[in-house]
């Protein structure tokens, strides 16, 4: 076995200490929890969006906030759209995940609410070079597990949303079931869907 030189790397990782508690996150100045997720404790970085990126959830919470508002004017339940919010997961051992956008029931902000996989109704994660595991295997578990009755995984291309991939929680098994993949360049009419909300996909919404 080659031994690694003096200087490489490798050699200044360190394991992290002890799993962070909920206590402990919460705890965190907002700028430093803005930058990580924490798996079963443990903290993962995640990495600055790409403009793109931002641009590209910014344009998927509009689209989703209008359409909420919308089935609100006809009696669905309070409803709020958010993009990079913090979500608890679970709290032993702390699963906290910063979803691209999020589709959730109003908290209660005079009792300090935190939201929660039970408030949350869709969770969108946009794919992006790095993340392409996380996505669509490890934070598809996740999700489902927590109970959020659906996920949405995004793809880009150069001029903006391409795909949307669609996914509706089994509740007797706890695993998501592929309901259908939206792609831009299909011909016909734009797609829609009745869950959460009803929503028309209007794909020149989410050009850049």
């Amino acid at each position: 076995m080659t031994a690694l030189p003096e200087d490489s790397w490798l050699l200044n990782l360190r394991p992290q200490p002890a799993r962070v508690t909920a206590e402990e996150y919460e705890a965190l100045p907002e700028e430093i929890a803005k930058a990580i997720e924490i798996v079963d404790g443990y903290v993962v970085y995640c990495a600055a969006p790409t403009p793109d990126h931002q641009t590209a959830g910014r344009r998927l919470a509009n689209m989703l906030e209008r359409h909420a508002r919308e089935a609100m004017s006809e009696g669905h339940e309070r409803v709020t759209v958010n993009n990079d919010v913090d979500l608890r997961l679970r709290d032993l051992p702390l699963l906290n995940r910063r979803p691209d956008v999020a589709l959730y029931r109003c908290l209660d902000r005079e009792r300090g609410e935190r939201l929660r996989a039970e408030h949350a109704l869709l969770i969108v994660e946009i794919v992006s070079p790095g993340s392409e595991t996380q996505d669509t295997t490890d934070k598809l578990g996740e999700y489902a597990k927590a109970g959020i009755p659906h996920y949405w995984i995004v793809r880009l291309d150069l001029t903006g949303v391409s795909i949307i991939e669609r996914y509706r929680l089994d509740r007797a098994a706890m695993l998501y079931k592929h309901m259908s993949t939206f792609m831009k360049d299909e011909s016909g009419d734009a797609p829609s869907v009745s869950n959460p909300i009803p929503m028309v996909i209007d794909w020149s919404e989410l050009q850049f």
